[in-house]
């Protein structure tokens, strides 16, 4: 169940991804753009200090759904693309903090004085948007119209573990040899 939450075990095809991140990045514009305007009602301009907004119980949240909602379209679109999300994902976050400590480190390599990545992390980030954007999908039949549908190979052919849980059960998957 908790697969499905996160889109660990969903599929989202190229088009559908695109769409549902700029309908995320239109929703996103919507919430910063509230909070902006119920922080600005509340006190003035003048009197609005960076430590009283990062407090915000309301810009916490809009980061937490944002970071879940980016997480799980990325996580279904990793599984359309034939990848496993529970493999890939902590790769690129493991490359996103080494790659933080080393711009801490050796400041020469980070971007610039404002930026806490080198060009390793743009580069990383940009193949992995064009992956996601425009990498086929794994299932060579076409579309599919139902997400949370597994794929047709999946259906076909027992998977390994299967395979295994059945022989150990002494269930009809064992194979025999000649």
């Amino acid at each position: 169940m908790l697969g499905f939450v996160f889109g660990l075990n969903a599929r989202l095809g190229r088009l559908h991804f695109f769409l549902a991140t700029v309908v995320l990045a239109i929703v996103m514009t919507a919430i910063c753009f509230a909070i902006a305007m119920a922080t600005l009602r509340t006190t003035s301009p003048s009197m609005v200090r960076p430590e009283d907004i990062t407090h915000n119980w309301a810009i916490i949240a809009a980061m937490v759904f944002f970071g879940l909602a980016t997480f799980t379209l990325q996580s279904m679109r990793i599984r359309d693309i034939g990848w496993d999300p529970v493999c890939v994902i902590p790769i690129w976050i493991a490359l996103m903090i080494v790659d933080h400590v080393a711009a801490g480190r050796f400041p020469a390599w980070a971007i610039g004085q404002e930026h806490q990545g080198t060009m390793v992390s743009g580069l990383v980030n940009l193949v992995l948007l064009l992956a996601l954007t425009f990498w086929p999908s794994a299932e060579s039949e076409g579309a599919y119209t139902n997400p949370f549908e597994p794929p047709a190979r999946a259906l076909s052919k027992p998977s390994t573990s299967d395979q295994r849980l059945a022989r150990v059960s002494q269930g009809t998957a064992r194979s025999t040899w000649s």
